[in-house]
């Protein structure tokens, strides 16, 4: 399943689905945020071309056709970049129960379209997931970030769950809140074990770990319900 845009690169098709929120924003405000974007799609091209340590704020700012001081209005420092990645990937979870909600979808597709999608951008080399995860473990204020949104993020999913609860398609024995951690962790755990060893595609193992997780949770029957 190639879950990209067919016309736009991993990262354009990323900011194009954060800019829904800009709407009704005032023009300043939407003028802020749309900077803030743009210095994070820059920062995360470099990060995947030259590497996390390789790349300096001046590097970013330059490519971003912004002042260095523009930079530190939005971040703190370079590490909080990506923190606007866990904004991001809570949009998406955001849409996924929305989907859910809508009832055209199996909740089987809903949970497998968002595993796969999550993985989109860590996914466009391992030198950037190693550069998420190791910002994330390295910076107190952007580790907090990243607990407080994958919480929120925890709740969104149990809602999912509770919903496949409910049609039949998930064991209606499972607490959804420990589905919705057992999720987070099986593509925690593989976004970490793909950063170390590269190939397959990250969406190859994405694949492998969510019909495993698929499994683990399906009602009785349900196993290969599309």
């Amino acid at each position: 399943m190639n879950i990209s845009h067919a016309s736009e690169s991993p990262v354009e098709a990323l900011a194009s689905e954060s800019l829904p929120h800009l709407q009704g924003m005032g023009r300043r405000q939407r003028r802020a945020a749309e900077t803030r974007l743009r210095l994070f799609r820059c920062a995360l091209r470099l990060f995947g071309e030259r590497g996390f340590p390789n790349v300096t704020v001046e590097d970013i700012t330059e490519a971003a056709d912004v002042g260095k001081g523009t930079f530190f209005n939005y971040f703190e420092s370079k590490d909080h970049v990506l923190g606007v990645m866990a904004e991001i990937q809570l949009g998406k979870i955001k849409e996924a129960t929305t989907l859910a909600d809508c009832g055209k979808l199996t909740i089987y597709s809903v949970l497998h379209r968002l595993f796969l999608r999550v993985a989109e951008e860590p996914g466009r080399s391992p030198d950037l997931a190693r550069a998420l995860i190791t910002s994330f473990l390295a910076s107190e204020r952007v580790r907090q970030l990243i607990d407080h949104n994958m919480s929120e993020g925890r709740k969104m999913v149990a809602q999912v769950v509770a919903e496949g609860q409910k049609r039949g398609e998930i064991d209606p024995r499972l607490k959804k809140e420990k589905v919705a951690l057992q999720l987070q962790q099986a593509f925690m755990g593989t976004l970490l074990l793909w950063s170390l060893h590269g190939g397959p595609a990250l969406e190859t193992r994405a694949e492998e770990s969510f019909q495993h997780f698929w499994r683990a949770i399906a009602a009785s029957g349900k196993e290969q319900k599309r």
